[in-house]
């Protein structure tokens, strides 16, 4: 028999573990604390702007700007945690701080796309009047501040924290964009509905990229098999090295936003092969996959049985 499936006995297993911090985090952290100081400074201006002027395009701008600076202020607070070392507690580290801040900027997106739309439907049946002048000067000033924020963020090395930071910014770029079209619209003609339509487009648009980012945050919580990567092909490759006759549990899922980690059983034709297999098995997953985590259990002749059930010569498809 080969060795235990016993997953507490290391004897078999290889652990290829990278805990230290990614190398642009500073440069990230440095980013977005730019970002916060730029996005809440400009917020303040443009929310007294909107209000004095009656635009919802330059209001919804504002809050988006707000709502920007509490989202840069969560991924800026996330970003540190995540850098902190594995504890006893916490043996992974917390890579996944940055994973929960773009969930819930996520969930702060969704609740200002719902405010704006309710705000825009009520402003078409009862049209308020706005200053058109006023809003194209302040949403101008808006514009060039999201384009320097956005500029800043585009440049730090992109993780899953600084992505949805920066869908933050380019949806406020977009707002802002908006006010200025329909300031324009009002001076030029005086149609004042311009101002909540085009809010309402906006929040569409915002709405799709914002999806996505939950959708990808939630896989990663959910140790969902990272997007990027095909389960059965990772399987049915580990199957060709030389020497290996079959992967059973195999598994993969994100440590934290960028981190994949992988574990699987390997079962073996001969077990004195097991050093050559497994430098095999790491380099293949390393260069191929970009996977530096992997926990791999090996075993050989006599087939092992769980159950009922014998190691096949291919990883099936997990549950779910």
């Amino acid at each position: 028999m080969g060795e235990p499936h016993a997953h507490g006995d290391h004897r078999g297993h290889d652990h290829s573990h990278d805990h230290a911090p990614s190398p642009d985090t500073p440069s990230a952290r440095q980013a977005l604390a730019w970002a916060l100081a730029l996005t809440a400074g400009f917020a303040v201006v443009e929310a007294a702007g909107g209000w004095w002027s009656g635009s919802l395009a330059l209001l919804s701008d504002a809050g988006h700007m707000l709502t920007d600076a509490a989202a840069l202020g969560l991924a800026l607070f996330a970003n540190r945690i995540a850098a902190r070392p594995p504890t006893r507690r916490a043996s992974y580290g917390y890579a996944r701080a940055e994973v929960v801040a773009a969930f819930v900027n996520a969930l702060l997106l969704l609740a200002l796309v719902v405010f704006i739309v309710v705000e825009a439907v009520r402003r078409l049946l009862v049209p308020e009047p706005v200053a058109g002048a006023a809003v194209v000067v302040i949403a101008l000033g808006g514009l060039v501040v999201n384009l320097v924020t956005a500029w800043i963020l585009s440049r730090a090395t992109r993780t899953m924290n600084t992505h949805g930071a920066l869908l933050h910014v380019l949806s406020d770029l977009l707002g802002s964009a908006a006010a200025i079209v329909a300031g324009a619209v009002i001076v030029g003609t005086g149609w004042m509905p311009i101002d909540p339509i085009l809010s309402i487009a906006v929040s569409l648009l915002i709405l799709r990229s914002t999806w996505r980012l939950m959708a990808q945050s939630i896989g990663v919580l959910m140790e969902r098999v990272p997007a990027h990567l095909d389960y059965d092909e990772i399987g049915s490759a580990l199957c060709r090295i030389s020497g290996i006759t079959g992967v059973h549990d195999l598994h993969v899922w994100h440590v934290g936003a960028d981190r994949v980690a992988l574990s699987a059983h390997i079962a073996l034709a001969d077990g004195g092969e097991w050093p050559a297999i497994l430098a095999k098995a790491q380099r293949l997953l390393r260069e191929r996959y970009d996977i530096e985590h992997a926990t791999l259990q090996p075993s050989w002749p006599p087939p092992v049985r769980y159950g009922d059930r014998r190691v096949i010569p291919i990883a099936g498809r997990p549950d779910g």
